[in-house]
């Protein structure tokens, strides 16, 4: 693709296009962005004089879709969904920025617009998707994406729908993409999650699927939900499958995904850990987990991670009866993931703790204006 546009400069196909090969050959541990920002150069270069052109913003948000850069694609965002307001693809693409930028309300709007336009266009081609939209597995990346804005506004109810429309949902179609996979093993685990539901969570159906990086979602729920009601032997099990997966992705050659596995490992290992009262091993697996988490980007498999691994070390901290230094971690965690509803929340309690009840308010005023609800602390 670099030689089809070095020999034809001005062809604005080959331009976007080989603006795509760089962002699909893109390396999640390059933390200079190097061939993001290659391809973001290039798109921005074209899109004056083809503001229509809907490929220019569509890869332009891909380009910036990382937190330390995001608020650079929120202008491609923004026009986005107006180019193919019937795509239900370009009416979610914005939800991408909206969602690193911690912009709910914007993440709201626009996975519903996706998803009755997925609907739609299911109901139109098929007669089996217009009798049961459920089956349409197109849709689960866009209903994660809402799932996840719903709980962190705190309209839990509205979440539920989602969770229980999806819930009788167990085999995917086989050209199901890795993105539904992830979306459908999602939904349910982030539901039980962001509530400190955790006999739930350690309750949880896991669904096969020829991706190990979606059944690992499905265990890391189970082993959370276990070690934080104290099922130590349950909380065991589960790890034991998150360490088998990790190792079929490592046999499969899929470093990347085997280090996301991994790394939900060490949390869970670090919160059995805790479990058993071993405070010192807990917090160093757990700031291990985090800082191997910081080392990496996201997927564009997973956009929204389950719980990021700071915000988890913030709560670890806090049931060690270390306030300060979880209110360090809630406060790193903020800065990469903004407007999270339990680090906002943990930032709140390990502020009290710590004596300081102006910044305590802070940050329930923070999450009120941004949800119009009261925040109370998360359940242990």
């Amino acid at each position: 693709m670099a030689r089809l546009h070095g020999q034809y400069p001005d062809d604005t196909e080959a331009s976007v296009f080989y603006a795509l090969a760089l962002l699909e050959a893109v390396d999640l541990t390059d933390k200079t962005y190097a061939r993001q920002l290659k391809a973001a150069a290039l798109l921005e270069s074209l899109q004056n004089a083809q503001p229509d052109h809907p490929g220019i913003p569509h890869y332009l948000i891909h380009s910036y879709d990382y937190a330390p850069i995001a608020a650079r694609g929120l202008p491609a965002a923004r026009r986005y969904a107006a180019l193919a307001p019937s795509a239900p693809h370009a009416l979610h693409m914005p939800s991408h920025t909206f969602s690193t930028l911690g912009m709910w309300q914007d993440v709201i709007a626009s996975n519903l617009a996706a998803d009755a336009a997925n609907r739609a266009y299911g109901a139109s081609t098929s007669p089996a998707a217009a009798a049961n939209p459920a089956s349409i597995a197109g849709r689960y990346h866009a209903l994660d994406f809402l799932v996840n804005a719903h709980l962190q506004l705190g309209r839990d109810a509205l979440a539920k729908t989602v969770v229980d429309e999806l819930g009788p949902v167990q085999a995917l179609p086989p050209s199901a993409s890795i993105t539904a996979h992830t979306g459908l093993a999602a939904i349910p685990v982030r539901y039980a999650l962001d509530r400190s539901a955790w006999q739930e969570a350690a309750s949880l159906t896991p669904r096969s699927s020829p991706f190990k990086q979606a059944e690992a979602i499905t265990w890391f729920g189970r082993a959370m939900g276990a070690a934080r009601t104290g099922d130590i032997a349950g909380a065991k099990q589960a790890l034991s499958e998150i360490a088998t997966r990790q190792r079929q992705l490592a046999a499969a050659g899929d470093p990347y995904w085997a280090d996301q596995v991994g790394i939900q490992e060490a949390a869970a290992s670090a919160w059995i850990a805790l479990a058993g009262d071993k405070k010192d091993e807990a917090i160093a697996l757990m700031r291990g987990a985090a800082n191997r988490e910081d080392r990496s980007e996201k997927s564009v498999a997973m956009e929204n991670r389950l719980s990021p691994m700071r915000e988890l070390l913030g709560e670890l901290l806090l049931q060690a009866g270390r306030p300060k230094d979880a209110l360090a971690e809630f406060e790193r965690s903020l800065e990469a993931v903004p407007n999270r509803r339990r680090s906002l929340n943990g930032a709140a309690e390990a502020a009290e703790k710590s004596g300081n009840r102006r910044l305590a308010e802070s940050y329930r005023t923070h999450w009120t204006a941004q949800s119009g609800a009261s925040l109370s602390p998360p359940a242990p």
